[in-house]
């Protein structure tokens, strides 16, 4: 059984990752309307990713005995200056989740609750997948820019990117 703290801060991050999940579905929509599909796909399977994310906890605060409370979601913003700056800000809002994660390692620590701790492991890691796909899209963007045959192809390459259930693979 986890402390009430501990189950207040993964309700907390519940809605962080559903947030995550309602952002990138907004970013999704704005490349869908520019023409971006293979951007609007990287974005979709992303928003699949946050949600299966928030339902990882949401059944882990349910198998330790806690009480799941919802709470309300921010509206993201609707439109997006350009594809660099979507992932500039994807990236700043990845380091954002990473430090509440590394928040939630910390409380784990001091509460003692070392199932909780181990849970998050998985999440730690995740972050530096995230971090790291945002980063080398970045740089490719940088180079090519927001327009011509370089943001076609990159939009051709986002496009491959497919959704992989994370909770089937346990």
């Amino acid at each position: 059984m986890i402390s009430k703290k501990m189950k207040q801060a993964l309700n907390d991050q519940i809605n962080k990752e559903m947030y995550s999940a309602y952002l990138y579905l907004a970013m999704s929509a704005d490349t869908t309307h520019r023409g971006l599909d293979g951007f609007a796909n990287w974005f979709m399977v992303q928003y699949q990713e946050e949600m299966e994310h928030a339902t990882r906890i949401y059944d882990y605060i349910n198998d330790q005995g806690g009480k799941v409370e919802l709470q309300a979601i921010e509206q993201p913003p609707t439109t997006f200056k350009d594809p660099l700056t979507m992932f500039k800000q994807t990236l700043e809002h990845e380091q954002f989740i990473t430090k509440s994660i590394n928040d939630l390692v910390d409380l784990a620590k001091k509460e003692n609750d070392h199932a909780t701790e181990i849970f998050l492991q998985w999440f730690v890691t995740e972050q530096i997948e995230e971090e790291a796909n945002d980063n080398e899209i970045i740089d490719k963007l940088e180079i090519v820019g927001n327009k011509g045959n370089g943001l076609y192809m990159i939009d051709r390459e986002l496009g491959q990117r497919t959704f992989v259930s994370e909770l089937d693979e346990e």
